[in-house]
């Protein structure tokens, strides 16, 4: 068998391409995460479970909230909002939401209570991700557009 006189070439092509998709995979989010999304299923998993424990009675089962959200109540309150991408949560950046998560809602004219002391901030996150699943991909590029400037 005689020895391939563009082996160094091919050799070099190869490797050329191997640090491409090497350098490439480096600024893309990680293989586990979902397909254009900064977080994880594992991430969705644990917050539908959060997400129902502490949010849905108020915010629905699929973070659908209350219809007449932008009306205040007899006493000024506001109702629980959708979180599934139909009303202004889409707008607020991450950090905003988890201090929302936090703090609760009376800065905005609702009830919702703080989690500070009952979820840590990995948990609030995993419920961000759990809510942000129900958002389209136009919503969520919306979103991503916003808040990567």
């Amino acid at each position: 068998m005689e020895p391939d006189p563009d082996h160094h070439i091919k050799l070099t092509i190869a490797v050329l391409c191997v640090s491409i998709v090497v350098g490439c995979s480096a600024e893309m989010p990680g293989a586990d995460t979902v397909a254009g999304r900064w977080y994880t299923p594992d991430e969705v998993a644990q917050g539908k479970s959060l997400f129902f424990n502490h949010c849905a009675s108020c915010h629905g089962q699929s973070a659908e909230g209350t219809t007449d959200w932008r009306t205040t109540d007899a006493n000024g309150i506001y109702p629980p909002p959708p979180l599934n991408g139909s009303a202004h949560g889409w707008h607020h950046s991450l950090a905003s939401l988890q201090q929302t998560i936090a703090v609760g809602g009376a800065q905005f004219g609702g009830v919702m209570p703080g989690f500070a002391g009952t979820l840590s901030e990995a948990e609030a996150r995993a419920t961000i991700a759990y809510f942000q699943s129900f958002w389209s991909n136009d919503v969520y590029a919306r979103w991503r557009e916003i808040n990567d400037r």
